[in-house]
């Protein structure tokens, strides 16, 4: 594959086992398509896989897959914890190999175009391929979820980009973008029950609320674990260092004398991981030189 682009679309189901495997049916098998990976959760009720591929290739393989998850999922039925609101929620395109933002912004155009015609779905284009400046951040075009979705489009304000405006009857509506590869998804696990204590640490990190820059926070119950998470979106990681907000939440969990049980964390770039580890070590090579990824063996085999 000569141009590599990355995507992590999030699809509203993960409880009904076999819809997420007809969904992930649709990137297994492809020519210069690799499914790289997924994962759920069962309290979210929601899945996200990681494609990787070429452009064309992997726009395609989405289409397919909105229209299985379009046949496949009802939202008039979907319950869960994480905001939401369509049955393919969002889907984000982030440059990997010899592609620019650019192009990644035209796949996304294309791809938003199509599944609007073919699916009859209303799409928004969000963070670098927005249309408009409160339409950049997620959040803001998702407010209200899918149970307010009807009556949001009814504001000419909020006309989706592509599609009608009015909601698919049980597949909703879908976020699209293209996005430069810096945002860190984490979940900080706490170890309690008391998902006030979750939902008062996301507060204090989250920057809508006086917290760090590039960060989203929410708090989050685990039933099935008997353990709450503060969920977050660190949308820049090169502005917000993931070390920081992770052990900001440790400290704060501290003051309501709560340890974390674990940190979760999705398929990310060496380039992340390796950040974190400098922040908390403050690593320095032998020689005095700042430390790269050329320090670590394996990076000379990939």
């Amino acid at each position: 594959m000569d141009k590599i682009l990355v995507c992590a679309p999030n699809y509203s189901e993960y409880k009904n086992r076999d819809v997420v495997e007809k969904i992930l049916d649709c990137f297994r098998g492809r020519e210069n398509v690799v499914l790289a990976s997924w994962e759920g959760d069962e309290n979210h009720n929601r899945f996200s896989p990681s494609i990787m591929g070429e452009p064309d290739a992997v726009r395609d393989a989405m289409l397919d897959s909105m229209r299985v998850a379009t046949e496949l999922i009802d939202m008039n039925k979907h319950k869960g914890q994480h905001p939401r609101m369509g049955a393919t929620d969002i889907i984000p395109f982030t440059p990997l190999k010899n592609i620019t933002l650019e192009e990644c912004c035209e796949t996304a155009r294309q791809l938003g175009e199509m599944a609007a015609e073919q699916l009859n779905i209303p799409i928004f284009m969000y963070a670098d391929t927005a249309t408009a400046p409160d339409r950049v951040k997620l959040a803001n075009i998702r407010k209200g979820e899918y149970e307010g979705l009807a009556e949001k489009l009814k504001d000419p304000h909020w006309k989706p980009d592509y599609g009608p405006a009015a909601p698919h009857p049980t597949a909703g509506a879908t976020a699209i973008c293209a996005r430069g590869i810096h945002l860190v998804p984490i979940n900080v696990v706490l170890n309690t029950t008391d998902l006030s204590i979750a939902k008062a640490i996301a507060k204090k990190v989250r920057y809508s609320s006086g917290g760090y820059r590039s960060v989203e926070a929410i708090g989050v119950d685990m039933p099935n674990r008997g353990q709450v998470s503060v969920s977050m979106d660190i949308f820049d990681f090169k502005q917000t260092s993931p070390a920081t907000v992770v052990e900001t939440v440790r400290a704060l969990a501290a003051t309501y004398g709560v340890t974390v049980g674990s940190v979760q964390i999705g398929l990310v770039p060496m380039e992340i991981i390796l950040s974190v580890v400098q922040d908390l070590w403050h690593l320095e090579y032998l020689d005095d030189t700042p430390f790269t990824k050329e320090m670590i063996f394996e990076s000379f085999l990939v």
